[in-house]
Order: C-alpha cells, then sequence, then structure tokens
C-alpha cells in the first residue's frame, strides 16, 4: 500500500509552528539559497552552485596552453586521490592536507610555498565570485529577514555555509540587528564568551558562518577578525569548507559555531528550518543527527529542491538526495519535503490532499496541482523547496505571525 502525506496539514502545522514567540526557531541556509534569487535576463544565477563555481575556478586557473601549470598537477593528484575536481571543497581539502605534512619537504611534487599560493589563489577566486549584492529589497533573503524583524521571546538563529554576504545585506537593509560572534568596528575579532554563554540581546538576531566568510580574515599572527575592507587587507581569507584540525585560533570559529548548531538544536521544543543544502557534508550532517538523538523533542524540517527522484540516462528511476533520504528514514525528528514527496515521522509517501481543496487557508503559492491524463487523478507539488517559494510563504506569515503574537 502506498503512503501519502497530507500538504494541507503539514503546512498550516508549520506556519502555526513559525508564529509562536516563545518556540527556538532556525534556519539553515545553504548552497542553493543564492541559486532563488531572481535576477535580471541574463544576470542569473547570482551566485553559482558548487560545481558552477568549480567550472569557474579551473577556466581562470588552469593553463591556456599544453603545459600544465601548478593548478593542473593539483587537480591531476586530486583525481588520483578519488577526490572529485568538480568540487572546489574536495580541492581546498585537499590542499590543506597536503599542507599538514609539507613543511621543511615536498609532498606528491608540492613544497609547502607552492600549496600556500595555490589555496590563496584559489580563495581569491572565490572571494571575486562571491562577493556581490542582492538586486534588490524584494529578493528572498529580505523576506527571511523581514519575517525574523517580528518581535518575539526567543531570537532566530540563521545558520548558513555559505561564504557570501547576503543575509548580511538583507538585515542591514532592513535595520535587523544581529550578532555573528564578532565585536568591534575596524576589525572586529571573534568574542568566542558571548556565543557559548548567550551574552547577547534577545532582540539580536544570530547569524552563524560555521564554514567562515569572505570578510574573515587571519593574520600572520594566526588572530581571526572580521572586516568590509576586503581589498586593503594584507591578510589571508578565512574560508573553510574542509575540517581539516588547524591550529587552536584558526579552527577555534568553526568548532564553536558547529557548536552552536548542535546546542540549538537540544534546546527543548527547538525547529530548525533547512532549505538548500543536499546533505553532503558529514560533518554537518553527523552533528544534526547527534543533536537530533539527544534531543527527541525537537524537530528539523530540511525543504529540498525538486522531485526526491528522477530519471538518469538508463531511464532508470534514482533518489537524487540519497544522503537526506537514508537519515530521514531513520531518523523520526527529522522531516524531508521534496517537491513530490516527503519523509516525515520515517514514513516515505507522496504528496496527497484528503478530501476537498479549495484553498481557504491561502496556500496556493505552497502547492502546485496538476491533473494527470486521467481526470480524475492529480499530482500535488510542494514547492516550499524552492528558496523563494519560501520567502513568499514567510512574507505571508508576517500579518499571521503578529495576529497570534498580538493575541498572547
Amino acid at each position: 500500500m502506498e503512503n501519502y502525506h497530507d500538504p494541507i496539514k503539514h503546512i498550516k502545522f508549520l506556519r502555526q509552528t513559525l508564529s509562536q514567540d516563545k518556540k527556538p526557531i532556525g534556519f539553515f541556509i545553504s548552497a542553493g539559497c543564492p541559486l532563488a534569487v531572481p535576477m535580471p535576463k541574463g544576470k542569473w544565477p547570482l551566485i553559482a552552485d558548487v560545481a558552477g563555481l568549480t567550472k569557474f575556478l579551473t577556466d581562470e586557473l588552469s593553463s591556456k596552453t599544453d603545459d600544465k601549470n601548478k593548478f593542473d598537477l593539483l587537480l591531476d593528484e586530486v583525481k588520483l586521490s578519488k577526490k572529485s575536481v568538480e568540487n572546489v571543497e574536495d580541492i581546498l581539502s585537499f590542499i590543506r592536507g597536503l599542507k599538514e605534512v609539507s613543511v621543511g619537504s615536498k609532498v606528491r611534487g608540492f613544497s609547502e610555498e607552492d600549496l600556500l599560493k595555490l589555496e590563496k589563489d584559489i580563495c581569491e577566486k572565490i572571494v571575486g565570485k562571491l562577493d556581490v549584492e542582492l538586486p534588490n529589497n524584494e529578493s528572498p533573503y529580505h523576506k527571511l529577514a523581514k519575517w525574523i524583524s517580528i518581535d518575539r521571546e526567543k531570537a532566530v538563529e540563521v545558520f548558513t555555509t555559505n561564504y557570501d554576504l547576503l543575509m548580511e545585506q538583507s538585515f542591514e537593509d532592513l535595520s535587523v540587528p544581529y550578532f555573528d560572534g564578532f565585536v568591534g568596528s575596524r576589525q572586529s575579532f571573534f568574542d568566542l564568551r558571548s556565543v557559548e554563554d548567550n551574552l547577547i540581546p534577545k532582540h539580536w538576531t544570530r547569524l552563524w558562518k560555521i564554514h567562515g566568510s569572505i570578510n574573515w580574515f587571519q593574520k600572520d599572527n594566526k588572530e581571526v577578525f572580521r572586516s568590509s575592507k576586503t581589498s586593503e587587507i594584507n591578510a589571508s581569507h578565512l574560508i573553510y569548507p574542509s575540517h581539516l584540525k588547524y591550529d587552536q585560533s584558526r579552527k577555534m570559529p568553526y568548532l564553536a559555531l558547529i557548536d552552536q548548531l548542535a546546542r540549538f538544536i537540544r534546546n527543548p521544543n527547538s525547529l530548525l528550518i533547512i532549505s538548500g543544502y543536499s546533505f553532503n557534508d558529514e560533518h554537518i550532517n553527523d552533528t544534526i543527527l547527534s543533536a537530533l538523538k539527544a534531543n527527541p523533542n525537537s524537530m528539523v524540517i530540511a525543504m529540498l529542491f525538486n522531485t526526491l527522484t528522477y530519471k538518469n540516462d538508463e531511464d532508470n528511476i534514482v533518489d537524487r538526495y540519497s544522503n537526506a533520504i537514508e537519515v530521514a528514514l531513520n531518523r523520526g525528528n527529522l522531516a524531508i519535503w521534496a517537491e513530490d514527496e516527503a519523509i516525515i515521522g520515517t514514513v516515505r509517501g507522496k504528496w496527497k490532499i484528503s478530501g476537498n481543496y479549495e484553498d481557504e487557508d491561502n496556500l496556493a503559492n505552497c502547492i502546485e496541482i496538476k491533473s494527470t491524463d486521467e481526470a480524475s487523478e492529480k499530482t500535488y507539488n510542494v514547492k516550499l523547496g524552492d528558496f523563494s517559494k519560501m520567502g513568499n510563504f514567510l512574507q505571508a506569515l508576517i500579518g499571521f505571525n503578529q495576529t497570534n503574537i498580538d493575541e498572547k
């Protein structure tokens, strides 16, 4: 017997949950979200996905002649190590792994100086590509920021693996106060005590950039700081998609912020909404699952873009998000909502509205209903895996949320 989930029931539950001002609520924003920002013709995407960014790096850094340069030789070694040359995170992780053993000698033909230059070149190209701005104040990021700006007993926490400054721009455009772990104005420094002890005004949103940022830097003495003058500082950019054991000062922000993710999920009755994440980061997956296991009363809902399955070149149906499916089938308080299917309470099933649907609850922007060849059959697609649709959903909630908060 095929299982089904009623989208009306679950979206109404989500809407009601997001209206509670005393509930710990967080959003996890990942690489797929910038793709949802509407752009003028010929300008999309604002920021490419990992594959697109890696292609850009390869085009920029590879030799334009038949003679291979250091970057080309590096990619050869990445392939030999069975890592993906189409994933910049794998490339950076590989470089940093070699650096750990290159001091005073060469490893795989690369000196420490070679590796430092390759890392610097890659990070500078990433920064140049990601140092962009949202086109207007109607972006999904701004809609999320507007929803966050509602007064609450508990501040919303935003986690992101992205290095860009799009979330910061939306907060500042709308004058939404936030804290990202740094204090100061000229060269802001990371304040570990404020993060771990929650010494932050409750009306400030928390923004936790787990993989660093294009405006984070490291001085020669290994101190970490943040500055808006990205082109004027002679220091190394602190972005780290890899999870290597850096020296203490370099790894401190990463460890503190990944701990903050676990700490948030362990809050009683917390809800974390994930958007744009494909569950390909094993360390983040382990952090989320361990925290969910430790706190059965918390809930994580992952909004996945597109369908849960697709047909490959051999016309076979395969899972699009195999890692997400595996964890959701084994963890009752982690749900995944794809366009055509969901896994809720470890039960996988297609979306299907039970009973007559007249949209008296104004959910048309969340659900797409299509008729199949047979007039009596319909398919139901939930669109919240598209970050732009999620932004519209949150914008529609502002009046609903305010009404519910005012009534308390």
